[in-house]
């Protein structure tokens, strides 16, 4: 009987680590970001890993979609904060993880020619057609983003701003999150809002 608790303790506390390892692996606010690799649209590869000790943001996208419109097109918005970004030496990776033939699914080319005309300033634009790293990430939104300070730790998950809706106009009224929060990894303070719920359609895996 005794040894039959015994092996029943080890069995409990082998699940329990278990549990507790893949836990790890999802994406959580104030834990170590999850590490993956892609290709870019270049054929260039790239680790988050390789990227450690710079402050890195994450941006899910949908190029068709009426909410990723509003911050592109009809405002430049998150061009604009793209460009401040990388320019204060942030690593900027857009990842779109439509699955093969998916709305906003583009080509390469198409890619390209979108990034020019929307004149973005993202380091690397990565499709992520069978959805592992949108996945990893849990990602629900285009867009979703997400900022890791240069330590490798997830300090922002959620919406691009404050204001919900596919309004333009919204957008000079709206916190910034992305934003507000690479200012405070550049400060060393800790991020005031590190979680909000994304908005914007739903990723298309």
């Amino acid at each position: 009987m005794k040894s039959f608790k015994y092996l029943t303790k080890i069995i409990a506390a082998a699940l329990a680590l278990g549990a507790t390892a893949t836990l790890t692996l999802a994406a959580q606010v104030g834990q170590p970001a999850p590490d993956f690799t892609l290709t870019d649209i270049d054929g260039n590869t790239h680790s988050l890993s390789d990227f450690k000790g710079k402050t890195v943001v994450l941006e899910w996208m949908n190029q068709e979609c009426p909410f990723v419109v509003k911050h592109y097109e009809k405002s430049g918005n998150l061009p604009a904060t793209q460009r401040a970004a990388t320019a204060d030496g942030v690593i900027w990776l857009v990842i779109n993880s439509g699955r093969p033939g998916a709305q906003g699914d583009f080509s390469a080319e198409k890619v390209r020619e979108w990034s020019k005309k929307q004149n973005t300033a993202y380091t690397a634009y990565f499709r992520d057609q069978d959805g592992k790293v949108g996945r990893l990430y849990d990602a629900k939104t285009t867009p979703h983003m997400y900022v890791i300070n240069p330590e490798g730790t997830l300090v922002y998950n959620g919406a691009i701003d404050s204001i919900r809706s596919a309004n333009a106009a919204d957008i000079a009224k709206a916190e910034n999150y992305v934003t507000s929060a690479l200012a405070a990894v550049k400060a060393g303070q800790p991020v005031k809002t590190p979680a909000t719920q994304a908005y914007g359609c739903t990723v298309k895996y």
